[in-house]
């Protein structure tokens, strides 16, 4: 797991970045072992599933959720566990799927981040994504171009891609305890992660103004400190 200072970087390299950025810096935090040219193209279920990962590895198990009711406007909140919650997420096996439906034969690559965001700025973004994901297409065995799939194919391809990377869509659904509605909300773990990893810096940064004021200790050598004697030092402090 990264570090005190590689994390304080991370933050500090995300607070002029857009939330796409963020979620990009916080999977390179999650993934060390991938560059930053390959993580955009990976599935969404599984960078969702990664970021699950390191937000349970960093702030534990436990995540606190908080929605607005659509129907009687209450305030909810709840827990929910991010090892449970997050145990359905990824993509298991191939990141193809193949579809057949009638004389149709298609091989689709399941959908990255890179791919959602470049369709979002076509004119037509359910064609661009098929355009950038068809791996092959073919009816009757004569090969066929993407724009030429027939509704029923592009839906069955909808279907497939949903099943096989069931995290690429994170939704909770709550009923509501006032008036009994259910709400439907996106859970979006990466702008989630980054709120804690923002409020974890800041109190950090806090404890290395305090602990550097009071002892002379540069930076690294307090973050080199674990959070238990750091807190001691900190109680030290306010005693004097």
């Amino acid at each position: 797991m990264a570090g005190a200072a590689d994390l304080l970087a991370t933050w500090e390299a995300g607070l002029g970045a857009a939330p796409a950025g963020r979620a990009l810096l916080l999977h390179g935090t999650a993934r060390p072992d991938l560059d930053a040219g390959t993580l955009p193209r990976l599935p969404v279920g599984e960078r969702e599933s990664d970021l699950f990962a390191l937000r349970r590895a960093l702030f534990g198990e436990r995540m606190q959720v908080r929605l607005v009711c659509t129907a009687c406007g209450e305030d909810m909140e709840f827990d929910l566990d991010a090892g449970e919650f997050a145990a359905g997420l990824g993509v298991g096996g191939d990141s193809v799927v193949r579809v057949s439906e009638g004389d149709w034969e298609v091989e689709f690559r399941l959908p990255g981040v890179a791919d959602l965001t470049a369709a979002a700025r076509a004119a037509d973004p359910r064609g661009a994504l098929i355009a950038r994901c068809l791996v092959s297409a073919a009816y009757a065995g004569e090969v066929r171009p993407a724009d030429a799939l027939p509704a029923p194919v592009q839906h069955r391809i909808a279907e497939a891609v949903e099943a096989a990377d069931p995290g690429a869509d994170v939704t909770l659904n709550v009923a509501c305890p006032e008036c009994g509605q259910a709400t439907r909300a996106e859970l979006d773990i990466a702008s989630y992660l980054w709120t804690e990893l923002d409020a974890w810096a800041r109190d950090v940064l806090l404890d290395v103004h305090l602990l550097a004021t009071a002892y002379g200790w540069s930076e690294p050598e307090i973050l080199a400190l674990s959070p238990l004697r750091r807190r001691y030092y900190l109680e030290l402090c306010a005693d004097v």
